[in-house]
């Protein structure tokens, strides 16, 4: 099962979407080709598949972290819940 990108905002400077995860939802491995902030607007547990291996990472609604271009991974909703977050690329 995918999770289900909405673009929002595609201008000259930024892309915004909404990444919605059913439970065990992934989003296919992936190389990030900007910079980005993505905004928890839920709280949860992500599980990342990344070169070095799998990882699990603790995310807290409203708790923004940042990364550079270049990270590569498969993010996967290990929740028994619907996770979210918007994800802000700077162009």
């Amino acid at each position: 099962m995918k999770a289900v990108p909405t673009v929002q905002i595609d201008n000259a400077r930024v892309i915004v979407t909404e990444w919605r995860f059913a439970p065990g939802a992934d989003t296919g491995h992936h190389v990030h080709g900007h910079d980005y902030v993505v905004v928890p607007m839920t709280t949860g547990t992500l599980r990342l598949e990344e070169p070095e291996g799998p990882r699990d990472v603790q995310l807290t609604a409203g708790v923004s972290y940042a990364r550079l271009t270049g990270v590569a991974h498969n993010v996967i909703n290990v929740n028994p819940f619907e996770f979210s977050f918007i994800e802000i690329e700077l162009k």
